[in-house]
């Protein structure tokens, strides 16, 4: 790449990232998107509730995506991991694992989170395909079959209320001794959810299809899908050494039109919000390379 100087730096080349630099090439700026190719949800075989994209795959989607940001010849792409950044008199330097450096005016972290994998053999396995987190993106596949949620306490009794309009037949996995208060477990008992708190070993499955939660007690239970919430980290520690601020969940905090704390970084994405979805990252990345656009614009006139 002959030229490392840009108007916008994007870091992260999934849905969030592309829209924005969809957005910003269509604003003839300069942008160079650095991307690692490892989205969160490669393990996921569809996609749902999207328009125009229900039932896609994932990686089907980042691919005409990508084809058509690419027709906007001001956008660039490199291939690779942004591991450090600095901020400089005329904006910010970023460095890559290949010791590659790029500057821009502004920059945008589109780089999602990493989800930590408890200690049940067969989760990881699983996750996204029969192990699933969002009944709007899957719930729909699953209507009406045999289903768990791995949880306890006020999530256990929260998700467990949402969940049971998708199905009648749903099992609360509380792991572990159940925290649910009397009143909370009497309601779920009076809607039919059972509540099971023998420790999980694993669970079983084929290709990610969950078919058996396996007990420490090697007792065994049949299921179909199972609902989990997964700890995670930030992808990057670059938006946190340039003074990003976090909120208390760990998401990048950022004001509704996607700007950070720090002047001139904006985020976007599943790293800002619990909201995980392809259509709430396409959104908020096409508002955060229009006001990326829009601060270019106001500091040059």
């Amino acid at each position: 790449m002959t030229n490392n100087n840009f108007d916008v730096i994007i870091i992260g080349g999934s849905y969030s990232g592309l829209s924005a630099a969809m957005a910003l090439g269509r604003s003839l700026r300069q942008v160079l998107v650095i991307d690692s190719g490892k989205p969160c949800n490669r393990q996921t075989p569809h996609s749902h509730n999207f328009l125009t994209q229900d039932g896609e795959t994932p990686k089907n989607i980042s691919i005409k995506a990508r084809a058509q940001v690419e027709k906007y010849e001001a956008v660039k792409f490199y291939a690779g991991l942004a591991t450090s950044g600095v901020k400089t008199l005329e904006g910010f330097e970023i460095t890559t694992e290949f010791n590659d450096k790029f500057i821009s005016k502004k920059l945008i972290f589109a780089t999602g989170v990493k989800d930590i994998m408890p200690d049940i053999k067969g989760f990881s396995e699983s996750w996204g395909i029969s192990v699933i987190h969002c009944p709007y993106c899957h719930g729909y596949e699953v209507r009406h079959e045999k289903t768990g949620i791995l949880g306890n306490g006020e999530y256990g009794f929260e998700f467990s209320k949402m969940i049971n309009n998708w199905t009648k037949d749903l099992t609360l996995f509380t792991n572990g001794k159940s925290t649910l208060t009397e009143e909370q477990t009497g309601k779920l008992k009076a809607h039919n959810i059972k509540i099971v708190e023998e420790e999980i070993d694993s669970f079983e499955q084929t290709n990610g299809q969950v078919e058996y939660v396996i007990f420490k007690n090697r007792h065994k239970k049949p299921i179909q899908a199972i609902y989990a919430r997964a700890p995670f980290v930030q992808h990057t520690d670059i938006p946190k050494t340039l003074g990003c601020e976090l909120t208390e969940e760990g998401y990048i905090s950022v004001d509704p039109f996607q700007r950070t704390t720090v002047q001139g970084i904006y985020a976007c994405g599943d790293n800002t919000t619990f909201k995980r979805s392809v259509s709430n990252a396409v959104a908020m990345g096409t508002s955060a390379g229009a006001i990326a656009n829009k601060e270019i614009i106001d500091e040059a006139f």
